[in-house]
């Protein structure tokens, strides 16, 4: 007989019990890439026995655009509590590592349809087959160093599909490799207003912000000579971090946020946190350095 909210085997990769212990992984990893939806719920819940096959099903419906982490209260304490889970079932949605949305209580299957279907448009759509290999083409130029070939084709693949989010944050990337910083942003600007929140085009937004940033920014051996000598300078310390940045240092940069982070969180007004998001979202979801800063970004925000 199958158990209360039990996950049939088919689902394991989309649907699954987590735990504490697991949480990083499940959600906070996970979410990097795909959105996670967890679902707090325990055995003597009601509502729960109602939720749990509604949101189950469509989570099946979004055929991986989104994720499922069950969560027994009972059993789980830690995240329910750091999360001020007051009553159950309580259902939060995260994304690149943080919560963006949620719920309590059970809801008809109509409103959980439209919800899951909120949080998978998060990943945005698959990219069309026919366009796949000239986009994936023109990345590898632009990785090898053909900046002005990999634009062309990108340019190109425009003029089939005007409203290819990859085919523009490409372009855009292109002409930040030849350090034209205003045409990137002119390119950017005129994305169509369909694709203009898409993750893609969000990732190059951050990207023009750091190359702006990283023309302005300060000597690294001066400013790193400031903090030393007063460690509670953290203006000293946030400029230091963008000249790491600028230098091609990311990791100490995250370092320095992540460190004027657990100093001041609120420190004008939240100005570390929000340079590692500029820094994360520049950056690939599964670089190392973003998914351990993000990582102790989160725990802690938790803590």
């Amino acid at each position: 007989m199958l158990e209360l909210n039990a996950t049939p085997d088919t689902d394991s990769d989309l649907i699954k019990d987590g735990t504490d212990a697991s949480f990083g992984a499940d959600v906070i990893e996970a979410s990097q890439t795909v959105p996670v939806i967890v679902d707090f719920w325990a055995k003597w819940c009601g509502p729960c026995k109602t939720l749990g096959p509604a949101i189950e099903a469509a989570v099946q419906k979004a055929k991986g655009r989104v994720k499922l982490i069950k969560i027994d209260v009972d059993a789980n304490q830690v995240y329910a509590g750091q999360l001020q889970v007051q009553s159950i079932p309580t259902v939060y949605a995260f994304h690149k590592g943080q919560p963006v949305d949620g719920f309590q209580g059970a809801l008809p299957p109509s409103q959980v349809d439209a919800f899951v279907e909120k949080i998978a448009a998060l990943a945005g759509e698959p990219e069309d087959d026919g366009l796949t290999a000239a986009i994936e083409a023109a990345n590898q130029m632009l990785d090898e160093g053909a900046a002005a070939d990999a634009a062309e084709t990108f340019a190109a693949i425009l003029q089939e599909d005007p409203a290819n989010a990859a085919a523009y944050a490409g372009l855009v990337r292109s002409y930040l490799a030849l350090d034209e910083v205003d045409e990137a942003e002119a390119i950017l600007n005129g994305a169509p207003a369909e694709i203009s929140k898409d993750p893609l085009l969000e990732a190059v937004h951050a990207q023009i912000t750091l190359a702006r940033e990283a023309a302005q920014a300060g000597p690294v051996a001066e400013l790193q000579a400031k903090v030393d000598a007063e460690p509670a300078d953290l203006q000293a310390r946030f400029d230091l971090a963008k000249a790491l940045y600028a230098n091609g240092k990311v990791q100490d940069a995250v370092d320095e946020l992540l460190e004027l982070f657990r100093r001041d969180r609120e420190w004008n007004d939240g100005a570390a946190k929000a340079q590692l998001f500029t820094i994360f979202e520049a950056r690939d979801a599964k670089d190392p350095i973003v998914l351990n800063g993000r990582r102790k970004l989160s725990s802690m925000i938790f803590a």
